[in-house]
């Protein structure tokens, strides 16, 4: 299993980068990404701790680390700058805070991101068809969530996505122990969504490759 959005105590997750890689990996995961919240106040200090995590204890660890960040409630018009930023900083994988239907996202924000370069929009709750296409067109995947309330969209977003052909992808958005996926769990999400059994192996296959486009040296995921 992959996992390409979670939290630590770096932001609002419960659990230290140390402690939720090892659960991870007792889940039998074989790569991961770290991806706490941050803002234009803290994007500095959480990229540089979260790279340096991941730098200093990938050696000691079959499961593969990925730094990155999740950009949350962003400003529209900040989302492309702080974008470069995180690059700049060292983040390999972006996530932008989509459009939920649970919170007060400001509109605008999945076409910002999308249009900005972002790897992963996450949750992006009632997502149109036109910036569907333009997620499409940009290579930009839209995220399937496994995190209750971000959840709700999941089906909208599964059947706009085979519409226009946009490529999707299966997180959890862990903040918590309990939030990292089991097979069994995994599968649930999945089909709850409405995905079927060769859709989830299309998301297992490019979420693979995404994970070697974020760190080509492991490349063997």
């Amino acid at each position: 299993m992959i996992d390409l959005h979670t939290h630590t105590f770096f932001s609002d997750g419960l659990l230290s980068p140390a402690e939720l890689v090892r659960r991870a990996e007792y889940n039998n995961y074989r790569a991961i990404a770290i991806t706490d919240h941050v803002d234009s106040s803290n994007i500095d200090s959480v990229i540089v701790r979260i790279c340096r995590f991941c730098e200093e204890t990938q050696p000691f660890l079959k499961i593969k680390l990925i730094p990155g960040i999740e950009l949350t409630h962003i400003p529209v018009g900040q989302i492309s700058n702080l974008v470069r930023k995180a690059r700049l900083k060292g983040a390999k994988l972006i996530v932008l805070h989509g459009e939920t239907v649970c919170e007060p996202v400001p509109p605008g924000t999945n076409k910002a991101g999308i249009e900005a370069g972002v790897d992963i929009l996450a949750h992006p709750g009632l997502i149109t068809e036109k910036e569907a296409r333009l997620a499409a067109s940009k290579g930009v995947f839209l995220e399937i969530s496994g995190r209750y309330s971000h959840g709700l969209g999941n089906g909208h977003v599964l059947q706009l996505a085979r519409k226009v052909k946009a490529k999707f992808i299966l997180n959890t958005d862990a903040h918590a122990p309990g939030d990292l996926f089991t097979p069994e769990w995994r599968k649930k999400v999945a089909f709850g969504a409405g995905m079927t059994d060769s859709e989830l192996s299309s998301v297992d296959q490019d979420m693979k490759l995404l994970v070697q486009k974020c760190i080509p040296e492991y490349f063997n995921v």
